[in-house]
């Protein structure tokens, strides 16, 4: 139960940092800024779905987490590995091609390996480990 508070308190942390954040800007949102903006979502998004999802179990007398929710989140977490570092090997070599500053791609290689991550783990959750 501690745990499942944590994550909410935590995303309640995130999301009013980065209305703080959005809300400070200046002249608008251009293209630039929707990308963050849409990461942001969708990470919150799934951290509201798995806290949702605990606290339903928690309701059903269930554990918060099982053996299949923990290696589920292993794989992913290996597979976005792998997939993270050929991320970062485009973001080294197009990063010579395009002229953005190096916070921007640091930035911009944190926020990719966020969404790999989610997409992996929406992947073996929804699809399953196989035999494995």
């Amino acid at each position: 139960m501690k745990k499942t508070i944590l994550l909410f308190v935590l995303v309640a942390s995130v999301f009013l940092g980065c209305l703080l954040w959005f809300g400070n800007e200046e002249g608008g949102f251009g293209h630039a800024e929707l990308l963050p903006i849409v990461v942001v979502i969708i990470v919150v998004g799934l951290a509201l779905f798995i806290g949702f999802r605990r606290l339903s179990s928690l309701h059903r007398g269930e554990p918060a987490e099982d053996e299949l929710s923990k290696k589920i989140l292993v794989k992913s977490s290996s597979v976005s590995y792998y997939i993270s570092l050929y991320f970062w090997l485009a973001v080294m070599y197009f990063g010579d091609k395009i002229s953005m500053e190096g916070q921007s791609l640091v930035g911009t290689g944190l926020l990719g390996m966020a969404v790999i991550f989610v997409l992996s783990w929406l992947y073996f959750n929804f699809r399953g480990l196989g035999n494995d």
